[in-house]
């Protein structure tokens, strides 16, 4: 049984649940995207009785910030794609990029009035309106070229292959893009998708803002002071409809990104190599985590923080104690892209509210 493809995570294909009775790791990835202006988090958390549950959602709109200057591409630009062919691109009058994470770098940019179909996952507003042909995985070919693009956008994760073939068979410029697993992929991508549309001076002044914003927000993390420890963050994948509750290892794609935060990935550091097992007591008490990190619509699966504490393991965790849950949009977790600081700052937030950043 595969993921339905509405949830399946951004930048791999989704992992197949588990066979009965079978557990072990897992193929997947998720790529993580939260930001104070690209999604909610959701965090719920204290067991003293102080104060009731609370919810924090961010308080701008789930938008991209352009550049300042619209760049004006310098065509034709032929490129090496991931997975191994040479493509010249003549026009990109109009982009159809086949996943959320590479709208996102199009739009920032500043070519996004030259993309005319996205993603499911491209939830942000200026590409809520376009017209879907891809639901994270499953590509429909018939729908790309019905729109007539001048160049298509995928990674090396995206299929059915039939359907990436039958897209350059027809002749289009398809340009494919290694997804996204950790920090230092943010700028690697963005370059990438700049080259093929030939604007690389725009691609250059966009790597260098990221990562002058995620520096920043790296160096406010603040440091465990009072005997404190950084908080042990087990990163979950739920989809309730297909039973599928998995924990994140090493490989999830999460660890970059909660370590960044100044939290110690509790997966990875319980043994897990891999990207994700089935959940378990045992794996649970082994990963001992702080705080759960999860999708929001995976949360939402589960019947919310109530459903998810009636999960094996889960209860007695610290983090099941506390109820300390932090649910992030699931079109921007794990993109590592334009919007990574923003995610970055939300997660320090919600990891640190000892220090005050939280608001």
């Amino acid at each position: 049984m595969r993921f339905s493809p509405d949830f399946a995570p951004p930048g791999r294909r989704p992992p197949r649940a588990p066979a009965r009775g079978r557990l072990g790791a897992l193929a997947a990835g998720l790529a993580l995207a939260l930001g104070l202006t690209g999604c909610g988090a959701a965090t719920t958390g204290g067991t003293d009785g102080a104060a009731p549950a609370t919810t924090g959602t961010a308080a701008t709109a789930d938008r991209v910030e352009p550049l300042a200057a619209t760049p004006r591409p310098e065509l034709p630009a032929t490129v090496e794609s991931a997975d191994g062919a040479r493509t010249t691109v003549t026009s990109a009058d109009r982009i159809v990029p086949l996943s959320g994470g590479l709208s996102e770098i199009v739009f920032t940019l500043g070519l996004g009035p030259k993309v005319v179909a996205r993603d499911i996952t491209a939830t942000f507003e200026q590409a809520a309106k376009l017209p879907v042909v891809t639901r994270a995985h499953d590509v429909s070919a018939e729908s790309v070229l019905s729109l007539r693009p001048t160049v298509v956008l995928a990674e090396t994760t995206t299929g059915p292959a039939e359907a990436v073939e039958q897209i350059r068979e027809a002749g289009i410029p398809l340009v494919v893009v290694d997804p996204a697993g950790q920090l230092s992929d943010v700028g690697r991508r963005i370059e990438a998708v700049a080259a093929a549309l030939g604007v690389p001076d725009a691609g250059a002044e966009l790597d260098a803002r990221t990562a002058s914003r995620i520096d920043a927000v790296r160096g406010s993390v603040p440091a465990p002071a009072d005997g404190r420890k950084k908080p042990r963050v087990a990163f979950l994948y739920l989809r309730g409809s297909a039973s599928v509750h998995l924990l994140g290892g090493r490989e999830s794609g999460a660890s970059s990104l909660i370590e960044a935060a100044g939290g110690i990935d509790a997966g990875k550091a319980s043994g897990l190599t891999k990207d994700f097992t089935a959940i378990t007591s045992e794996a649970l008490a082994k990963a001992a985590p702080d705080v759960f990190l999860v999708m929001s619509k995976g949360l939402e699966s589960v019947g919310g923080v109530d459903g998810l504490l009636k999960l094996p393991g889960i209860a007695e965790t610290p983090a099941g104690l506390d109820r300390r849950v932090v649910a992030v949009d699931d079109g921007v977790l794990l993109n590592y892209g334009p919007r990574t600081d923003r995610v970055l700052a939300e997660l320090v937030a919600k990891l640190h509210p000892e220090s005050g950043a939280e608001g």
